[in-house]
C-alpha cells in the first residue's frame, strides 16, 4: 500500500505540476496580453499628445504669424492716424487763415459802408446834419426836430454789446444834457 501510496502521491504531484504549469502559461498569456493592451493604450496615447503637440505648434506659428499682421497693420493705422492729424492741423491752419481774411474783408467793407452811407439810398437823413463819430456809435443826426443817434451795418452784422448798451439807454430815456463852462 505504500507503492500505490507513492504513486497516487507522484501523480498527484505531476498532476499539481501540470496545473501549475498551465496556470503559469495563462498567467504568463494574461500578463502578456494586458502588456499587449497597455503598449497599444501607451502607442496610442503618445500619438494623441503627438498629433496634440503638432496642432499646438502650429496654432502657435499662426499666432505669431497674425500677431505680426497685427502689429504691421497697428503701425501702418498709427501712421494713417498721424497722416490725417497732420492734414486736420494744416487744414484748420488753412481754414483759420481764411476766416481771418473774410472777416478782415467784412471789417474793411462794414467801414467803407459807414463812410460812403450819408451818399446811399437807404440813409434817410441829410447828410449835412450828420455828423459822424464812428465808435461806438457811426453818426448823429442833429435834424430841426430831433436828435437821432445811427448806426449803420451791413451783411448780416450785429450790433455789439456796447452798442447794445446804448440802445437801451436811448430808449429808456436815459440821455441828458451837460454843459461843462472852461475859464
Amino acid at each position: 500500500m505504500d507503492f500505490v501510496l507513492e504513486i497516487c502521491l507522484i501523480g498527484f504531484i505531476i498532476y499539481l505540476v501540470y496545473k501549475l504549469y498551465f496556470f503559469k502559461k495563462k498567467y504568463i498569456n494574461a500578463i502578456s496580453f494586458f502588456e499587449d493592451k497597455l503598449t497599444q493604450k501607451e502607442l496610442e496615447f503618445n500619438l494623441a499628445i503627438d498629433k496634440l503637440q503638432s496642432s499646438f505648434a502650429q496654432e502657435q506659428y499662426f499666432l505669431k504669424e497674425r500677431q505680426t499682421e497685427l502689429n504691421l497693420k497697428e503701425i501702418e493705422l498709427l501712421s494713417n492716424i498721424s497722416d490725417l492729424e497732420n492734414r486736420l492741423q494744416e487744414e484748420t491752419e488753412a481754414k483759420k487763415k481764411v476766416v481771418s481774411q473774410k472777416k478782415s474783408s467784412e471789417v474793411r467793407l462794414g467801414h467803407i459802408a459807414e463812410t460812403l452811407a450819408p451818399f446811399l439810398d437807404q440813409f434817410d437823413f441829410d447828410p449835412e446834419s450828420c455828423t459822424f463819430l464812428g465808435k461806438p456809435i457811426d453818426y448823429i443826426s442833429f435834424d430841426d426836430d430831433q436828435i437821432t443817434f445811427i448806426e449803420v451795418k451791413s451783411g448780416n452784422s450785429q450790433l455789439n454789446a456796447k452798442q447794445r448798451h446804448i440802445r437801451d439807454q436811448i430808449k429808456a430815456g436815459l440821455v441828458s444834457w451837460k454843459e461843462v463852462r472852461i475859464k
